[in-house]
């Protein structure tokens, strides 16, 4: 049974705004590209899966580092939840429906982590008891304004890891308590 994962750059202050929040360092950029190498896949929400398709086109500004994610990022089945959208991008599956019951199967059926993207589909998925573990990439930045990590309930958490990725940020990981 896959474990659903939602791991998100998150402010001091609770936001996860990427516009705001500045880029990673290469430590934490070579983090990131071997959690994508590792996933089981991704569980995107509209809004976030179309930031995300920036990887499915090559960019000739790309360092290598940039290559290596993209192409970690096109090899994982995508799994994105819409309501507005008609069809999705190369190695992406449109979830339309019933989300309780397609994220159900969709555990049931695959190994391995999967990652889960974006605060609002985070929200869903925590109010239904879906989500198996929360990873906050936590950057000493206040941004005063942006998404909440946690755009809906705020489940009951118990640390089970902390660790310092580079040398500003602390991932911390917490499981539903």
């Amino acid at each position: 049974m896959a474990k659903l994962v939602f791991g998100m750059n998150q402010s001091l202050d609770g936001y996860v705004d990427h516009m705001a929040l500045p880029g990673p360092s290469p430590t934490l950029f070579r983090h990131f590209i071997e959690e994508a190498e590792r996933q089981a896949g991704s569980i995107y929400g509209r809004k976030i899966y179309e930031l995300m398709r920036y990887w499915d086109d090559d960019h000739t500004d790309w360092e290598p580092e940039g290559a290596a994610f993209a192409a970690a990022w096109r090899k994982q089945p995508k799994w994105v939840v819409s309501r507005t959208l008609k069809e999705v991008g190369p190695n992406a599956t449109l979830v339309a429906g019933n989300l309780e019951s397609a994220i159900r199967a969709l555990k049931a059926e695959r190994d391995g982590e999967i990652e889960v993207a974006g605060p609002d589909l985070a929200g869903s998925l925590t109010e239904l008891g879906l989500i198996d573990e929360y990873r906050i990439y936590l950057h000493p930045v206040v941004l005063g304004h942006g998404n909440p990590y946690f755009a809906g309930p705020r489940p009951p958490l118990r640390l089970m890891t902390h660790d310092r990725i580079g040398e500003d940020v602390i991932r911390l990981t917490y499981v539903p308590a």
